[in-house]
């Protein structure tokens, strides 16, 4: 899965006061939100906090988006989504460096705090950023740097954040869409893994998950403190850093390019296979090289989507309707079609994917997903190939 909240390891020096240090009221506490760059971990954009001291020069950046790669096993860990981030404090110049070199806009919404509450979040996030208590488990939905952030803010006030009443016409798939749009395989990588419960309709809440709704939401939020009195959750909005289209191009050029979309791989593989079984027809003769390269792809793909759903703690893996078409059961069938196509007989396998895939495609309009743009193509393709061994060995 796609992180959309992505940092380093901790800087030298800590920024953090001692816990000894003498505490005032005079926090500043700011939203910050980061426009999307190109790498694909950079596609979401981001979020973090800012909390400043003008008495003191304190100036720090709270990203709840940091993680160590040198962590054992993390690329397995990422995917059976049991990495746990870390809240990593950050002067502030050090934070906007990371955007300047990308060409990112960054937009900081000031709250408006009252002095209790502004050092309430304050030293919660100085408590929460030291070592002992830094990491949490990330959730790309439910539990990232966008959600974090809000929950502390919400933690500290005094009252409650009232958010505008929006149409519900979002879900999480649509979101992640606007996201990847311009990259098709990022959408498509996303597609495949997902199941139905990204396609229900989101509120105001599940919205925010995205760091551009959290800003959008913010700028229009009210504090309720009680006795019908309310007050604006923003009190100043401002660019600490304006966007570089320049480098941002840049940072775009230098990314690897696939010069087909996943639409033109899937239906140009499928106008191939509709060309190689009319050859198969017309010779009678099953060419067995092409069924053990498409079965072994799809039991691959099929057990990386079985793994993740029976295991995996990432949300949302575990209703995938795509697991009828990408399932482990080829890679078993595998030497069996093979042994069968040398020998040229009949192989038991093709009748039941035959019947499988045909339940699956009756149904595509109905089941209550969407679906990767590789799926149907793929599908047809597949059961083309089923109906030209029943055609041959007939």
């Amino acid at each position: 899965m796609p992180d959309s909240c992505v940092g380093e390891t901790s800087p030298a020096a800590s920024p953090l006061p001692s816990r000894e240090a003498t505490v005032d009221s005079s926090f500043v506490v700011s939203l910050l939100t980061c426009s999307p760059g190109e790498e694909v971990y950079e596609l979401y954009g981001h979020t973090a906090l800012r909390v400043r001291r003008e008495c003191n020069h304190f100036d720090v950046v709270f990203n709840y988006g940091a993680f160590d790669f040198a962590t054992p096993n993390f690329v397995w860990r990422f995917m059976m989504g049991q990495t746990d981030y870390l809240l990593l404090p950050q002067y502030v110049e050090e934070f906007l460096m990371e955007y300047t070199f990308r060409g990112s806009s960054v937009v900081e919404q000031e709250l408006n705090l009252t002095p209790a509450e502004a050092e309430r979040i304050a030293l919660a996030l100085i408590e929460e950023s030291r070592p002992e208590n830094h990491a949490y488990r990330y959730n790309i939905f439910r539990n990232n740097c966008t959600t974090r952030a809000r929950d502390r803010i919400e933690a500290g006030i005094d009252g409650r954040v009232v958010y505008p009443v929006r149409p519900r016409r979002n879900t999480f798939r649509t979101i992640l869409h606007q996201y990847t749009d311009g990259h098709p395989w990022a959408r498509e990588g996303n597609d495949l893994l997902l199941g139905a419960e990204v396609d229900t309709l989101l509120c105001e809440r599940d919205e925010m998950f995205a760091p551009i709704y959290m800003m959008n939401y913010a700028d229009s939020a009210m504090i309720d403190f009680g006795r019908g009195r309310f007050r604006p959750l923003v009190r100043a909005r401002r660019e600490l850093l304006a966007a570089d289209p320049q480098r941002r191009q840049a940072a775009a050029d230098a990314q690897p390019s696939v010069p087909f979309s996943p639409a033109a791989c899937g239906w140009g593989m499928l106008a191939l296979g509709l060309c190689l079984a009319a050859f198969e027809l017309r010779r009678r003769r099953i060419v067995w090289p092409v069924d053990a390269v498409l079965l072994t792809l799809q039991g691959v793909a099929g057990l990386l989507l079985v793994v993740m759903a029976l295991w995996s703690e990432h949300p949302a893996v575990g209703s995938n309707w795509q697991v009828w078409v990408f399932n482990p059961l080829p890679l078993v069938a595998l030497p069996f079609v093979v042994r069968a196509d040398v020998r040229r007989q009949p192989c038991a396998y093709h009748p039941f994917a035959a019947v499988y895939l045909t339940a699956f495609l009756a149904l595509y309009a109905l089941l209550p997903q969407d679906f990767s743009t590789l799926t149907l193509p793929l599908a047809l393709l597949l059961l083309c190939r089923a109906v030209v061994h029943w055609r041959v060995y007939r």
